[in-house]
């Protein structure tokens, strides 16, 4: 029996982590690919007149098996893969990529959408269902189903060209990454960085089966080494290290993978009919246009720019004053902390006692109880992919209750929610919320989603908890607004859920949540030493929300700079064919750059966001939820953060999913349009 292929018998039909084999992987894609088949030629052969129900509707619920199966696989290749379970994603990509290619350019079911889609007046749709209509069609189009057969064959060969180089992408970065330590005796080569992360760079030569200390190109010790570290050789070191990661010209050099990359989304825009692969997805997002992001950024950059200068002068006032005549990218992240601490009188290693991980959890559980009367229960007995990983089912509270207090998840289960927080070998860096089963309605039935965070926090040691840098705190805080959009999903189609939305709106719930960090009135509530129970003071606390802006002017063009670069890679690759990606990425990159160029780093080669993830010709949709952000919680800020009217209405918001249009969504929440003036206000007073 292949454990993929049955109805799982775990609470919730949770993925059995602890039955699935590697080798059940294959066959069981293969066994589902046959059986979402079967579903589509049942829709395709059947004799009556197609309608919305019989075609559209069916064509939803379709694949249910498949997509589990896909997410169960894909979301371990990225949290706990292997050499083993990447092979089998070489192997499994292009299958998948052609079974989607056979679905969206399938003329028979094509045309019966289509019918539907052309007499769409005679039936009675309510929003969604209309919303379902036309995104599907619309998908069936962009697909290539307009398409002659040549053309068709073409797209399906893009398609699966792009899906196994992204995958290549990803896993050259991988590699490059963990293949870099650094390995130091001396101790005193380490001055300035903090016992705790020396700590963990011991753990980690002990691993390493080495004596003293072992650094790596892993965030959690990447960053604090470049913050703290008053070695200036050693930053530089390190920081080239990082900056040449799949750009060293060896075995996983990303460079002409991105060249590939870009030429076939060219290729596919083009035969689609757009001019560019920037034109072909922003269709699809709330900007609409290229040159609309574009105008956008450079809005940003014009207002921005000064700003960021401004806290460049202060840092090179500092760095002169340790002898140095040129400061350079790498001294960036320490000389930004000297300054935060000379200005606001802390530093990362003074509030990491006062935010130990459980009790950010605890925080975060507890403002989703305040905002959405959600409730948090750890199981024990629920499957897990790893120990480290650990499960809650999600309640809403109030309702359902039983006679002795209990729940009844028959009436209030609204999720469970994985969270698998620390480093591990086989789990990519960064961090990001995913799912691993979509919430839908089906025949009465409120189908709950099952929802993961993934983060990269030190792991506790012997003597101390996880403690988190207070930018890992709003990371958290980051991942948990997706994970709520995922959990209080509530449609009926399963395409249409939770996170479902245009790409420049999903950051939106994300973003937002971070803002409560900067508020005295919750930090008060959870920033508390872990070994004496002592809260935060109020002057840290108040230094906390003041540093809120603290080198904003430069992340700001930073993150225009990702954007712009994004943009251009996806509207001019024609030009890569006379350049090298060094030179591209300078030119693109130099209107916001403020240190010097380093001629033997580029950042391109591990920008996985637009060459693996799905951030192509979209990195810019960060600043534009920033707006959206902004918006919404200066409505909050103006009535009450924990207003319950507000955070009903926003809640409304969240559970409709790509239900609507997101502007009307969000007009609906707010009254108004977002205004860039917020986010201004915000940022820069």
């Amino acid at each position: 029996m292949n454990i993929l292929t049955e109805k799982f018998s775990t609470p919730y039909h949770s993925a059995p982590f602890n039955q699935i084999k590697n080798e059940d992987y294959l066959p069981a894609f293969k066994e589902l690919i046959q059986k979402s088949e079967e579903e589509i030629n049942a829709i395709v052969n059947n004799p009556e007149e197609p309608t919305f129900e019989n075609t559209v509707e069916a064509l939803a619920f379709s694949g249910e098996q498949l997509d589990v199966a896909s997410n169960i696989f894909f979301n371990l290749n990225s949290a706990e893969t292997s050499d083993e379970l990447q092979q089998i994603a070489q192997e499994v990509s292009p299958i998948l990529t052609e079974y989607s290619s056979k679905i969206s350019q399938n003329e028979a079911l094509f045309n019966k959408i289509k019918k539907v889609y052309d007499e769409k007046e005679k039936y009675n749709l309510n929003e969604e269902q209309q919303m379902l209509l036309n995104e599907t069609y619309k998908g069936f189009v962009r697909s290539g189903a307009l398409l002659n057969e040549e053309d068709k064959e073409k797209l399906k060969k893009i398609s699966m060209d792009l899906s196994l180089k992204s995958l290549q992408f990803g896993q050259n970065v991988l590699v490059s990454t963990n293949n870099y330590f650094k390995h130091i005796n001396n101790k005193e080569d380490l001055a300035g960085i903090p016992e705790a992360i020396l700590e963990q760079y011991a753990e980690e030569a002990k691993e390493r089966n080495l004596d003293g200390y072992v650094l790596t190109l892993q965030y959690p010790s990447y960053i604090p080494l470049m913050t703290y570290a008053e070695n200036r050789e050693l930053r530089k070191e390190i920081a080239l290290a990082n900056g040449k990661k799949s750009f060293d010209g060896g075995e996983f050099d990303n460079q002409n993978l991105i060249k590939e990359l870009l030429n076939l989304k060219q290729q596919k825009a083009e035969l689609l009919g757009y001019s560019t692969y920037a034109d072909y997805v922003l269709e699809e997002r709330m900007a609409k246009s290229p040159t609309k992001v574009i105008d956008f950024l450079n809005e940003l950059l014009t207002k921005a720019k000064p700003y960021a200068e401004k806290e460049i002068e202060e840092l090179k006032s500092l760095a002169k004053a340790d002898g140095i005549e040129e400061i350079q990218g790498y001294d960036h992240a320490f000389y930004a902390e000297k300054l935060r601490k000379a200005k606001y009188d802390f530093n990362d290693e003074e509030l990491k006692p006062y935010f130990p991980l459980e009790q950010v959890q605890e925080a975060v559980f507890g403002l989703a109880n305040q905002l959405f009367d959600l409730t948090f229960e750890e199981r024990n007995d629920i499957p897990k992919y790893h120990e480290d990983v650990k499960v809650y089912e999600v309640f809403e509270a109030g309702s359902g209750m039983m006679e002795d207090g209990s729940h009844n998840p028959e009436k209030n289960f609204k999720a469970l929610l994985y969270v698998d927080y620390f480093p591990r070998k086989g789990k990519r860096a960064g961090a990001w919320m995913t799912s691993y089963k979509n919430q839908y309605i089906k025949d009465g039935e409120n189908s709950r989603p099952h929802i993961s965070i993934v983060c990269n926090f030190n792991k506790p040691t012997k003597d101390t908890p996880s403690l988190l840098t207070f930018q890992e705190v709003t990371t958290l805080f980051h991942e948990f607004g997706h994970a709520l959009h995922g959990m209080l999903a509530n449609t009926q189609y399963p395409n249409l859920s939770g996170t479902s939305v245009k790409w420049d709106f999903v950051e939106l719930p994300s973003q937002f949540l971070e803002n409560f960090c900067y508020e005295p009135e919750f930090l008060k509530t959870f920033a508390k030493h872990y070994k004496t129970g002592e809260v935060l003071p109020d002057e840290k606390i108040e230094k906390i929300a003041q540093s809120k802006n603290f080198m904003e002017g430069y992340q700001t063009l930073r993150q225009i700079g990702f954007g712009l670069l994004d943009m251009n890679y996806h509207t001019k690759v024609e030009e890569l064919e006379n350049k090298s990606v060094k030179e591209f990425e300078d030119n693109y990159t130099k209107a916001t750059q403020l240190y010097p160029v380093n001629h033997e780093t580029a950042m391109s080669p591990s920008f996985s966001h637009i060459f693996q993830g799905g951030y192509s010709a979209g990195y810019y949709s960060y600043k534009w939820a920033e707006v959206l952000d902004a918006d919404a919680f200066q409505y909050f800020k103006e009535n009450g953060i924990f207003n319950s009217e507000i955070a009903a209405k926003y809640k409304v918001l969240l559970s409709s999913g790509g239900t609507k249009d997101p502007m009307e969504l969000y007009k609906n929440f707010r009254g108004s349009e977002p205004k860039v003036e917020s986010l201004l206000k915000r940022a820069f007073g």
